[in-house]
């Protein structure tokens, strides 16, 4: 029986959807090869030998990229049982059918996995630790999403971290970057995310000691840096700071970043300096807007003053914010992305905002709660299966003209300076506006005391 595993994109990052599900499978003595197609060529042979071929898919991007590789195995080796797993894979179940996949599983996928591979090789389980999970998740909401006991991902099988994402210092050195999850889902319900058709307010904690054999191997095999890629690393604030406590005390000197909600930020302020102090190098938090009435819509439970307050924080007890945003969706104007851009700039953030997120659209997936809003249902066309999302087009059609624009820019100049890309797309945006950009103004922290990630995509 041999299993393979594929990941077609996750960011710049080693997978973890890789390297996880590989461990299981491997302790139930089952041959399996992951080939992260991001880094590596995958060979016919390798498609050939494979009884199971499976697909992780945590984003959208990585879906979209999948579906050639599909068609492409149903080709080379037809007997071939055919799998996808991760966020949208139940997402997108229907687009992976007509495509060739036969089973789908969800983001809680290792002990399906596994349970299939048995399946499919005819292995009754002798072992606890085997047993399957009580079942696929069921996209209606969090239903049916198992609780996992863990087993320390096996990496053996992937590029080495030297040959991923790094992070940037503020000294001008590089530092090679591992990843790790210490949870899964989010206990909250943004009506954009695409998190909430399938965890619907729910989240799963990775056991600590779990994490921290995996943060051990990978500053064994090199990381000075780990990437938590939690949805949201304080959803749960005493498992989180146990972990980076742990870390701090076994790997003096090895950094770290985390993702979290705005909202987090301000309830858990007290837990930030914490952070710093066990090597909290930065946060990204998902903003998405500056206009409280977008924030409203999106119901992301926070408003623009919080990110403000949340900005200072940050920057008062040391911690560089990340902000990513939604720039273009169907509330933003012409003079409100001005104010976006704008804001970015009066707080001293156009080098800690990668040009990307100056460009990111709203995508409406299946299954999204931003199809309960009766002028979303009537700005969206009907699904576009080559999209994996509903299209939408913005009543003033000079929003869609500017984000094409602005998209166009940033994907040509991917290794320009931060701030003469933001002040390109400033010039564009008063353009459009009717209105005069201000004069450029030089921010108070320099773009060499900014570490960040050298892998810019976020979704």
């Amino acid at each position: 029986m041999h299993t393979l595993l594929l990941s077609t994109y996750e960011m710049g990052r080693q997978p973890f959807g890789l390297a996880s599900p590989a461990a299981w499978l491997e302790r139930a003595g089952l041959a399996v090869r992951c080939v992260d197609l991001s880094r590596d060529r995958l060979l016919d042979e390798a498609i050939r030998e494979a009884d199971l071929v499976a697909w992780y898919l945590p984003m959208h991007t990585a879906t979209r990229l999948a579906a050639p590789v599909i068609e492409r195995v149903g080709r080379v080796q037809p007997r071939a049982h055919r799998c996808a797993y991760g966020l949208y894979a139940p997402l997108n179940a229907s687009f992976l059918r007509a495509r060739g996949i036969d089973t789908i599983l969800g983001p809680e996928f290792e002990a399906d996995l596994l349970a299939l591979a048995r399946r499919l090789a005819d292995i009754t389980p002798t072992s606890p630790e085997a047993t399957p999970s009580d079942g696929q998740v069921n996209p209606e909401r969090g239903v049916g999403v198992p609780r996992l006991h863990f087993v320390q991902p096996d990496r053996r099988g992937l590029p080495p971290l030297d040959r991923y994402a790094t992070v940037q210092m503020d000294d001008g050195t590089k530092r090679v970057a591992g990843y790790t999850e210490a949870s899964r889902g989010c206990r909250h319900t943004c009506r954009h995310c695409p998190i909430v058709p399938i965890y619907g307010g729910t989240f799963r904690i990775v056991q600590p000691e779990v994490v921290l054999a995996d943060v051990r191997a990978q500053v064994a095999a090199g990381a000075r840096h780990i990437t938590f890629g939690d949805p949201d690393f304080l959803n749960g604030p005493r498992h989180a700071v146990r972990i980076v406590e742990a870390l701090a005390r076994e790997h003096p000197g090895v950094t770290y970043d985390i993702t979290t909600k705005v909202e987090h930020l301000r309830r858990h302020a007290a837990v930030l300096p914490r952070l710093h102090e066990t090597g909290c190098l930065f946060v990204t938090t998902a903003v998405e807007a500056v206009d409280d009435r977008i924030l409203s819509r999106l119901e992301k439970g926070h408003t623009r003053d919080d990110f403000v307050r949340a900005v200072e924080h940050c920057r008062a007890i040391g911690l560089a914010l990340g902000p990513t945003f939604v720039a273009f969706n169907p509330w933003i104007t012409r003079d409100g992305y001005c104010d976006l851009l704008e804001t970015i700039a009066a707080l001293d953030l156009v080098e800690h905002v990668a040009p990307i997120q100056l460009a990111i659209r709203l995508i409406v997936t299946q299954g999204s709660r931003l199809l309960e809003l009766p002028e979303i249902r009537e700005q969206v066309g009907p699904f576009d299966a080559a999209a994996l999302s509903y299209p939408w087009r913005h009543v003033d059609p000079a929003v869609d003209a500017l984000q094409q624009t602005v998209m166009t820019l940033v994907g040509t100049r991917p290794g320009a300076p931060r701030r003469e890309v933001f002040e390109a797309v400033r010039q564009l945006a008063h353009a459009c506006a009717g209105s005069r950009p201000p004069a450029p103004r030089r921010e108070a922290r320099a773009r060499a005391t900014v570490p960040y990630l050298n892998e810019p995509w976020y979704c």
